[in-house]
């Protein structure tokens, strides 16, 4: 049997069960490898500078996704006719069927494969062992800019993939919904507060969502020069997800959420071919519901600016006395 038909197994399989699995979220190398000679578009959501040292070859840009289509400050979505012309300029099309990637493990690659369902995608998957297994596996990389047409876009937002900050408190205390939350754990406790309260939405699931890849820890290890290679960020084998996720019901509606909804993209795509019925994004996260003041929450803590500007301060000491004693090293030369 021949890679490239190995590579389609996923979708053949899902597509006689006939359940939603018709469209794989998740892909591997002999997929994209295959697609890409169909003509599928594929999309690389890393940095420009990333894309430019080697990318798969045909691939298309517009540089880092998630800072060129979020607003900075709320990591929200910019307004639709900004993308519209954005993913535009990039020959970028929702309505076709595309790969997205970036590096193994990445939550980029998810983000990119969330950005699509969002704005009306059907066809849409995510190469999730990304660039590294693209070279692991002998593939060729490009280093030439793809110069595609640009495409005229009219988006349509899919209400059916994502939640808002309302609907999420209306769904509160609802039997047929569940919740999932993909950040840390010290996020989940409050411990880490990364909005104006810490905490959790109630009735949510923490499970972190690193806890998809073969090695949670990766990279940490990796931080600490203890592995020499990412390929702990490999998706755990199904057996094991389903094993991950064994105490939520896949007959219910599932929110996930993170801290910008980024994260949580990863599990939703991961739950999506788990075969979960209905997976929603919450795509304000964290960021939109701690900020939201009279929403009920759990283990809720405050962010501390006064102790914030105290380490602030403590370290603007440290950079300049830093600076002071390289003055004193140059001028002693």
């Amino acid at each position: 049997m021949t890679k490239a038909l190995l590579g389609l197994l996923p979708a053949l399989f899902a597509l006689l069960a006939g359940g939603a699995q018709a469209a794989p979220a998740i892909v591997n190398t002999a997929f994209v490898a295959d697609a890409a000679k169909r003509g599928v578009l594929i999309w690389d959501v890393r940095s420009a500078e990333d894309y430019k040292k080697g990318h798969i070859p045909g691939a298309l840009s517009i540089g880092d996704a998630a800072k060129a289509l979020r607003n900075e400050n709320t990591e929200d979505f910019l307004p639709t006719e900004r993308i519209e012309k954005l993913l535009g300029a990039g020959g970028i099309d929702p309505s076709r069927e595309v790969i997205v990637y970036a590096g193994r493990g990445q939550w980029n690659a998810y983000f990119g494969w969330y950005t699509l369902r969002h704005f009306g995608g059907t066809r849409v998957h995510v190469y999730h062992e990304g660039i590294d297994g693209w070279r692991d596996a002998g593939q060729a990389l490009s280093t030439e800019d793809a110069r595609p047409a640009a495409v005229s876009l009219r988006l349509q937002v899919n209400p059916d993939v994502f939640v808002t900050t309302p609907q999420v408190r209306a769904a509160l205390g609802r039997a047929d919904v569940q919740l999932v939350d993909a950040r840390t754990a010290k996020e989940f406790l409050g411990e880490d507060i990364r909005a104006i309260r810490g905490g959790h939405i109630p009735g949510a699931v923490n499970i972190p969502y690193e806890q998809n890849w073969a090695d949670p820890e990766t990279a940490q290890k990796l931080a600490r020069r203890q592995v020499p290679t990412n390929q702990g960020m490999s998706l755990k084998n199904q057996e094991q997800l389903r094993a991950l996720y064994a105490k939520l019901d896949p007959s219910k509606e599932t929110i996930v959420y993170c801290q910008s909804g980024a994260r949580a993209s990863e599990t939703a795509a991961v739950l999506h071919d788990l075969g979960f019925s209905r997976v929603r994004l919450y795509d304000s996260s964290w960021l939109g519901y701690g900020n939201t003041l009279d929403a009920p929450a759990s283990n809720v803590t405050f962010f501390n600016v006064g102790l914030m500007n105290a380490k602030m301060g403590a370290l603007q000491n440290r950079i300049d006395a830093l600076e002071k004693q390289l003055a004193e090293a140059r001028a002693a030369k």
